[in-house]
């Protein structure tokens, strides 16, 4: 039996990159990789893929080669990047690799299209720029040689990229691309048979925990697998059950949850984020035991009365739309502590809730949402054009990206579409329509535990949100539009204020979203423009005090729109050009971070008493 991982799941240092599937023994490999481009697209002619000659220049991954952090800081067009790197024997061995055992290797995720070589062998191909990926590495304890083809094609509409920029120059709100290696890369040994995913669901009127399991081969007889579940010192559950196929539902009761007076202490909600602790372990005769970390959160997610229910009740949406890039890293995390940095952030500015926009976002900055405390919606990377070879693409990285983040608790919603872009027809072209409730109902039946939003801001079929986008910046105007609930019914009988409608699903799917509450999903934008800047946003204002003034009469007036569930703030930094943050693009606020919170929260700002001076006559 091999070493079992010593530390929770809920408790590591926030490094490694899949924090729902843990265990002991893996080594990452980013850091200096040999690197070129190939804009010929001669490379595979030229033999790079089992050359052992090396590429001409150094680039330091996981950094996109357009990002600054890369070593590169090159943001023309590039549509062929080739990546190389020598595992050791040594960083074999520090993974706990042994004859008879797997080597994996894993990619967070290469925008947009990989293929990896080990040792001069195809081991994996990946479609998608946004999700994982794994190869298994053969004859692996002498080290090897990776080598990845990535293609990312900068004019290609029909790929899902969200806010990156289809223009040599970016420009309005897109931004500099992310081509290539952009999450972590990292190696992990594994036994012949072992778990290579981990799903859970929970039931709080049921009092359970449902784990799907998926095994890496059908299983032999005798193959059985462990389930404990802890919170801290306390067992709430452990169960040992026989395996007959290679994808297993286990449904775990949870006596604890059915004693109704106690049930807050094992809910997780922002203001009381309760993680589960969940070790794993199958054992297949004749193997060494596959023993991963795990966990999960009791919490339950709805909508009824006109509000966003979270564990059955009324819940303010306290919103924060975030790009999640960085001036000298972009897509990418500059580190795994900045995703920590950032989750607090947004804590501390008031937010209950971040709104990741048009990107799949780092698996630890969920983790992160997940243990301190944070509801996300987590949306699809746009493309922008409609076509078969759009729609196909859309629907296999969605379907990947619902599968990999359909355990973590802090997420309450998902949103495949924003505001039309890639089906910008939808209200008048019906199989546009089609693609967006297919979306819909796909999503469904992939994960039926949260609401999902058919197309955020505006040309809603069925959602289960009604969510409206508004840069309307003068707060009487607010008020006058969502202020009742009978002013935002006429607001929603109208077009939207982008000039479309806000209904365009069968009368069935139009009555059945009408009756959903109401998110004010953007709104804001606000920029400064001191004399002389090239700032962009919805509404400038002269100064940090205009700023200041601006913003908490905006505040306050969502606040008071009764017709609302919540709102969402454009947003949280700057970015590129776009300089509407309420922080720069260093992350600094605009104004002290208690004032913005105050702000946000509608509650009296109190100044910090002044530290005493001593030694003064």
């Amino acid at each position: 039996m091999r070493e079992t991982p010593a530390t929770p799941s809920t408790e590591p240092d926030g490094s490694y990159p899949r924090p729902q599937l843990v265990r002991a023994g893996w080594v990452g490999i980013d850091g200096a990789w040999q690197f070129e481009f190939d804009d010929a697209d001669e490379g595979l002619a030229r033999g790079w893929a089992t050359s052992l000659e090396p590429l001409g220049r150094t680039i330091t991954v996981p950094f996109p080669p357009e990002s600054p952090a890369s070593g590169i800081g090159d943001t023309g067009f590039h549509r062929v990047l080739w990546y190389r790197r020598t595992v050791t024997a040594a960083e074999v061995a520090a993974t706990g690799h042994e004859p008879g055992r797997r080597l994996l290797l894993h990619f967070g995720a290469v925008d947009y299209r990989a293929d990896v070589w080990a040792n001069g062998h195809l081991v994996a191909r990946h479609e998608g720029g946004h999700t994982p990926f794994t190869a298994e590495i053969p004859d692996a304890a002498a080290g090897f040689t990776i080598v990845v083809r990535a293609e990312d094609d900068p004019q290609d509409l029909a790929q899902p990229r969200g806010k990156q920029d289809w223009a040599e120059e970016r420009h309005v709100v897109w931004y500099d691309r992310t081509s290539g290696i952009w999450q972590p890369v990292w190696l992990e040994s594994v036994p012949q048979q072992h778990v290579r995913r981990a799903a859970w669901r929970s039931s709080i009127a049921d009092a359970t925990a449902t784990l799907t399991v998926e095994l890496a081969e059908a299983p032999r007889p005798g193959t059985r697998v462990r389930v404990v579940l802890r919170k801290g010192p306390e067992v709430l559950a452990d169960q040992s059950v026989a395996l007959t196929v290679a994808d297993s539902t286990i449904i775990l009761s949870v006596p604890s949850l059915r004693n109704g007076q106690a049930l807050g202490d094992y809910l997780w909600s922002p203001e009381s984020p309760t993680l589960i602790d969940a070790q794993i372990e199958l054992v297949a005769l004749g193997q060494d035991s596959d023993v991963v970390l795990s966990y999960l959160g009791f919490r339950e997610v709805g909508e009824g009365g006109g509000r966003f229910l979270l564990n059955e009740r009324p819940y303010e949406v306290r919103g924060v739309l975030s790009q999640g890039y960085w001036a000298q890293s972009h897509l990418a995390a500059p580190s795994a502590e900045a995703l920590r940095t950032e989750v607090e952030l947004i804590k501390s500015l008031g937010f209950t809730t971040v709104r990741v926009h048009q990107k799949i976002e780092d698996p630890r900055f969920l983790y992160w949402a997940d243990r301190l405390g944070l509801l996300v919606w987590v949306e699809m990377p746009s493309t922008y054009e409609f076509s078969g070879r759009a729609s196909g693409r859309i629907v296999a990285e969605w379907t990947e990206a619902v599968r990999r983040d359909s355990s973590h608790p802090s997420i309450v919603a998902w949103v495949p579409f924003n505001e039309s872009w890639g089906v910008q027809q939808l209200a008048t072209d019906a199989r546009q329509r089609d693609l967006v409730r297919a979306l819909y109902h796909l999503t469904k039946s992939l994960d039926d535990t949260r609401l999902v939003i058919s197309n955020d801001g505006w040309e809603h079929t069925g959602s289960d949100l009604l969510t409206i986008h508004d840069y309307e910046n003068d707060a009487a105007r607010l008020l006058a539009s969502y202020g009742t609930p009978e002013a935002l019914r006429r607001s929603i009988d109208l077009m939207a204020p982008s000039g479309r409608k806000m209904l365009v699903g069968t009368p069935e799917e139009s009555a059945h979203t009408a009756s959903k509450p109401v998110i004010l999903s953007e709104f804001g934008g606000v920029s400064i423009e001191p004399p002389g800047s090239e700032a962009w946003g919805y509404r400038l204002v002269e100064s940090h005090d205009h700023f200041e003034e601006h913003l908490t009469g905006l505040f306050a007036a969502v606040r008071e729109c009764e017709g609302l569930a919540g709102w969402c703030y454009t947003q949280l930094t700057d970015t590129a050009q776009e300089t509407n943050g309420l922080t720069d693009a260093n992350r600094v606020p605009k104004f002290p971070a208690e004032r913005i919170r105050a702000i946000v929260e509608g509650s009296p700002f109190v100044p910090a008493p002044a530290e005493p001076v001593f030694g003064r006559s």
